[in-house]
């Protein structure tokens, strides 16, 4: 019998909230992502908790723009993360934005005015940054604590109506400046700044910040289980004053820990210097750790969602081996690509037994891991190219591919046997005489010749050439994120390599964008969106070698 999975923390509030009949058992989520980027590794894992979640407890999960920051958003982030979601495999029950509440959230602030919980503060920014003191120093109130509600009420119409410049006025919550929780003085709610959005256009030039935002947001949508990465667990406070003050609808913040993969970076900001600054040729380059450069990759979505799940959730922060990633790809890929040759470092190969004018056609296995995936031919010559480090001049003892007087087998095809080496003119071999053992056609082999090495080929005369982009890690670093100095200052000068001398069987001939293969004993391979009638170009998506697998047996 297989062993239940143990409930994460999480799951263990919601079992809880559902048993004590809270909401009336109803498990609300959302997803609420910033639309100024690209989602990345880390975003996938709060991705699949919340709609996962949703899914498991059968309720709902939004996918919500906070698009509070006009100056940072824009609706090609605003696409990118709803095709990241649909790739991921999930729906969201509704597509909301932040802004959709603009007027609601304008007047949760008034109310809070009302109340005497709220006021206009005229300070600089500066000049706020010294009144609220500091750890074991408490804050100040200034002049402007004490305004009437009334000034307050009028001074923050007058800030909606754009009367004032970027930073002349903030509106502030009135708390407590000597708490011992920073965030509690007196925080920030609503900021003037005169900028388009890009939904509401010119409409506004208040927003509110994250803060009062957020879990407004949530109460507004009936969100049960607001879940946030564990940064935010110093805010809840101050999202539960919000709430008890306004008398709204009480969603309820839960904090997680993120989950840093090693040699990536998951920091939007560091992200958008990578592109910006030219280190990476876009946000969905394969070296990229967002969901679009993993997709443009060939990572399959079922090998992140398996990851994530692998992963799990926990209350303290720790670094994945990027090792753990690569074994999902792996898995994934293991069952659902097709097996293909390709020759990455070609050498020449004339069978000179073999007739010059004869050509026939070899049945060849898709995918031994899959019944489904039937056969292809390939065709076969006495003209062919293999790879050049499946050849030796002076091979070692236990060296079981080409070498002179050695045998090998040509996989789906017939043993070899190198009778001849041909140099150029500065002594590298460019072409390699053999002979083929007629009675040694795999799967009807009747020559009794036993040999231990196989090893992959094309036929020259109807290989395709292929430019195939072979990845390193984007960093030489374990934790670019921690590590000493810039980030920059770690990112790997050869984390990309083009090879531009490959040639592929022919059948990947009319190979469509994002197909996924392993090239036999070199890898899995995916093609790349650059590619075009003239040009096959493939992506490594990972490696065969799989070093974690190694440490899990251990």
């Amino acid at each position: 019998m297989s062993e239940e999975k143990s409930l994460n923390f999480i799951e263990e509030i919601i079992e809880n909230d559902i048993a004590a009949g809270l909401h009336n058992g109803r498990v609300h989520t959302r997803f609420p992502p910033e639309p100024n980027g690209y989602l990345h590794i880390g975003h996938a894992s709060s991705i699949c908790l919340n709609f996962g979640l949703a899914k498991k407890y059968n309720g709902q999960c939004n996918l919500r723009f906070d698009d509070t920051n006009p100056s940072t958003e824009e609706t090609e982030y605003v696409d990118s993360i709803k095709a990241d979601v649909k790739w991921l495999g999930f729906e969201w029950h509704e597509e909301l934005y932040t802004s959709d509440y603009f007027e609601q959230l304008y007047d949760y602030a008034v109310m809070l005015i009302g109340k005497g919980c709220a006021y206009v503060d005229d300070s600089s920014a500066e000049e706020m940054a010294i009144q609220k003191g500091d750890i074991g120093k408490p804050g100040v109130a200034n002049e402007f604590r004490s305004r009437s509600i009334a000034e307050n009420m009028a001074l923050f119409a007058e800030m909606r109506a754009g009367k004032f410049p970027d930073g002349a006025k903030v509106l502030r919550a009135k708390i407590d400046m000597t708490h011992p929780n920073l965030l509690l003085r007196d925080p920030i709610i609503y900021r003037i700044k005169h900028a388009h959005h890009h939904r509401s256009g010119d409409k506004w030039c208040i927003y509110p910040m994250y803060d009062f935002a957020h879990g407004q947001s949530d109460s507004i949508e009936h969100i049960t289980h607001s879940i946030c990465t564990l940064e935010f667990i110093h805010h809840r406070p101050l999202y539960n004053w919000f709430i008890e003050q306004l008398g709204i609808f009480p969603s309820h913040q839960y904090e997680f820990a993120r989950r840093s993969v090693s040699y990536m970076i998951t920091s939007k900001r560091k992200l958008l210097q990578l592109v910006n600054e030219q280190h990476v040729k876009s946000w969905d380059d394969p070296r990229m750790p967002t969901i679009s450069g993993m997709r443009r990759r060939g990572y399959p979505a079922a090998a992140v969602r398996q990851f994530c799940d692998m992963i799990g959730i926990a209350k303290r922060e720790n670094l994945v081996d990027i090792g753990v990633l690569e074994f999902c790809v792996r898995e994934q890929l293991n069952k659902s690509a097709n097996r293909v040759m390709a020759v990455l470092d070609p050498i020449k190969v004339v069978l000179t037994n073999y007739p010059e004018s004869q050509t026939e056609h070899l049945t060849a296995d898709n995918n031994t891991e899959n019944e489904n995936a039937g056969t292809r031919q390939l065709s076969f010559s006495n003209t062919l190219l293999i790879e050049r480090d499946d050849f030796m001049e002076e091979p070692p003892k236990k060296f079981f591919r080409l070498g002179p007087g050695l045998s090998v087998r040509l996989k789906h095809a017939y043993i070899i046997t190198c009778n001849e080496i041909i140099k150029d003119e500065n002594g590298i071999v460019t072409e390699l005489h053999c002979t083929y053992n007629e009675l040694s056609k795999s799967g009807q082999d009747t020559s009794g010749v036993h040999v231990k090495g196989v090893i992959h080929w094309v036929n020259a005369a109807d290989a395709i050439p292929a430019e195939v982009r072979m990845y390193n890690r984007l960093f030489t670093v374990e934790d670019p994120a921690n590590a000493e100095g810039d980030f920059k200052d770690h990112i790997n000068a050869n984390s990309m390599e083009v090879n531009t001398k490959a040639m592929v069987e022919a059948s990947l001939k009319n190979a469509a964008v994002g197909s996924q293969y392993q090239f036999m004993r070199k890898g899995y391979f995916t093609v790349d969106k650059d590619c075009d009638a003239s040009n096959l170009v493939f992506n490594q998506t990972v490696s065969l070698k799989d070093t974690f697998a190694k440490e899990m047996k251990k």
